[in-house]
C-alpha cells in the first residue's frame, strides 16, 4: 500500500548555519509580500475605478494569482526588489509565492461557495517577528546521509540532526521510500526538518481483526472505551501551569518591545520569552506523544474504531471548558485514528454528529429526550440500567458498527437524527445490516458533517 508520510526529525545548527535557514526563510516573506502587495494594488485599482463608473472592458487588466503567474512577475522584478537573490536557493522565493497563490485560491473559493467550512479571510502580509520561519526544498539535493545523522538540502548543505534517521534512511536504502520535499521549519526555539515522502508500507492485519470498539472522548477520561477502560486525561497544560504563570510575570517585569515608539526588547526579556517558548513547546509534545501512543495502540489492537463526529469548535465557546477541551485534543486524535487504522489495514467509523450516544440506552435502546451534562451516571427508566454515561456512549458507538457495512462507500455513519432528540419512549436504535444512509459521492448527510 502507497501512501505518503512524513518524517520530522530535530536539528543541531551551528550560529552560520542557523543565519543561512533564517535568511532563506526571510526570503520566503519577502517574495510573498512583494506578490501580495501587486495583487492587492491591482485589487483596490480595479475597484477604484468600478466607482468611478468606468467600464469593466476598460479598467485596468488583472494580473493572474496561480504559482506560475506569481513565480513570471517575481523572475521579472527580483532584480530591482531583491538584488541579493543569489545568495537565497530559489526553492526561497517559491515557498513564499506557493503560500499565497494557496491563500488567494481558498479566499476565492470561499467567496464563492465552493470550499466548505469558516469563511476564509483575504491573505496578510507576514510579519518578520509574528510569522513562523519555514522554507521548503522540493529540487536538488534532498537526502539523508549514511551515517544516519546528517540530512543534506539545496544550499544549507550538510546539517547535522539531533536524532537518528534510521526510521527513514533504513526505507530509503530498501527502496520502500521515496524523498518529495523537505521542509525546515522553527518550532519553539528549535529548528525541524520535515520530509515529505511516498512509502509503500506492508500490508498489516490487526491483532484481533473482528473486534470492535467504541471511543468517547472527554475531559474527565481523555477516551472511556466500550471495553470498559479508562484512559486517564494527563492535563498537560494544568500539569505546567504553575510555572508557565511565573515565566509570564517574569516577562512583564522586563523591557519588552513596543512598535507605537520602536522600543527594541531587552536580552532579558528574549531570555524569558525563550523560556516561556520552550515551556509551551514541551506541552505540546507531551500531548502529542500520549495520543500518538493510544492511537497506535487502538489502531493495531481493534479491527474496527468507531468515534463521534463532534462539533469541537462549538464546544470550544463554552468559556468554562474551552481551556481543557483544547488541552485534551479531540480533533488530533481522531485525526490520527484515520489514518493509522488504514495503515493497520482496520475499519474507521465516524458516528452521525447528532447521533444520542449519550441518551441512548446500551441494554434496550430507549432515548432520553434531555440529559444534562452534570448528569455523570445514566440511568435508564425503561430496563434499570445504571452505568456510566460515558461508557453507555462508548458501548452505543460500538454497537453502532454493526449498521455499516464492511464495504460501505465512506466512513460516516449513523441514523441521520435531527438536531433536537425526540422522545417517543423505548425507540431502539436501527441496526440494520448494510451501507449506511450518505449523501452524494458516499459522503455524510448534510448534518454529519465532520468538525
Amino acid at each position: 500500500m502507497k501512501t505518503m508520510q512524513a518524517y520530522r526529525f530535530a536539528l543541531d545548527l551551528t550560529p552560520s548555519q542557523e543565519r543561512a535557514v533564517l535568511a532563506h526563510a526571510g526570503a520566503a516573506r519577502v517574495a510573498h509580500n512583494w506578490a501580495l502587495a501587486r495583487v492587492k494594488a491591482v485589487m483596490d485599482q480595479r475597484a477604484a475605478e468600478r466607482s468611478y463608473g468606468v467600464a469593466d472592458a476598460d479598467l485596468t487588466p488583472a494580473v493572474g494569482w496561480s504559482l506560475p503567474a506569481l513565480r513570471k512577475a517575481w523572475n521579472r522584478a527580483k532584480v530591482d526588489v531583491a538584488p541579493w537573490w543569489a545568495e537565497c536557493s530559489k526553492e526561497a522565493f517559491n515557498t513564499g509565492l506557493d503560500a499565497l497563490a494557496r491563500a488567494l485560491k481558498n479566499w476565492a473559493d470561499s467567496r464563492a461557495g465552493k470550499r466548505a467550512g469558516r469563511p476564509v479571510g483575504f491573505p496578510r502580509f507576514k510579519s518578520r517577528r509574528r510569522s513562523t520561519p519555514s522554507v521548503r526544498f522540493t529540487t536538488g539535493a534532498i537526502r539523508v546521509e549514511a551515517d544516519r545523522k546528517h540530512v543534506v538540502l539545496p544550499r544549507l548543505g550538510r546539517l547535522k540532526t539531533h536524532e537518528s534517521t534510521r526510521k527513514l534512511a533504513r526505507r530509503v536504502e530498501a527502496g520502500a521510500a521515496r524523498i518529495l520535499s523537505a521542509t525546515v521549519r522553527r518550532d519553539g526555539g528549535r529548528w525541524y526538518v520535515s520530509f515529505t515522502c511516498e512509502v509503500q508500507r506492508a500490508d498489516r492485519v490487526p491483532t484481533r481483526p473482528f473486534s470492535t470498539v467504541g471511543v468517547d472522548v472527554g475531559v474527565t477520561h481523555l477516551a472511556v472505551l466500550s471495553t470498559g477502560e479508562l484512559v486517564p486525561n494527563p492535563r498537560h497544560l494544568d500539569t505546567a501551569g504553575r510555572r508557565m504563570r511565573r515565566l509570564a510575570r517574569r516577562m512583564s517585569r522586563r523591557v519588552g518591545p513596543d512598535r507605537r515608539t520602536g522600543q527594541r526588547p531587552s536580552n532579558r526579556w528574549e531570555r524569558a520569552r525563550r523560556q516561556m517558548t520552550r515551556a509551551h513547546a514541551r506541552v505540546a509534545n507531551l500531548r502529542r506523544d500520549g495520543l500518538h501512543k493510544l492511537t497506535t495502540r487502538l489502531a493495531r489492537q481493534y479491527g474496527t474504531v468507531v468515534v463521534e463526529d463532534l462539533n469541537v469548535a462549538g464546544m470550544l465557546r463554552n468559556r468554562r471548558l474551552a481551556r481543557r477541551i483544547a488541552d485534551a485534543g479531540f480533533a488530533e486524535l481522531r485525526r490520527q485514528l484515520a489514518y493509522k487504522t488504514g495503515w493497520n489495514g482496520g475499519r474507521f467509523v465516524v458516528a452521525d454528529r447528532w447521533y444520542p450516544s449519550s441518551k441512548t440506552c446500551s441494554g434496550c435502546g430507549a432515548v432520553k429526550t434531555k440529559l444534562a451534562l452534570s448528569e455523570r451516571t445514566y440511568t435508564c427508566t425503561s430496563c434499570g440500567l445504571v452505568l456510566d454515561r460515558d461508557l453507555n456512549a462508548a458501548r452505543n458507538l460500538a454497537a453502532l458498527a454493526a449498521e455499516v457495512d464492511t464495504a460501505g462507500s465512506g466512513p460516516a455513519a449513523g441514523r441521520g437524527a435531527d438536531r433536537k432528540t425526540r422522545h417517543g419512549g423505548p425507540v431502539a436504535v436501527k441496526r440494520q445490516p448494510g451501507p449506511a444512509k450518505t449523501g452524494k459521492a458516499g459522503t455524510a448527510p448534510p448534518q454529519g458533517r465532520a468538525a
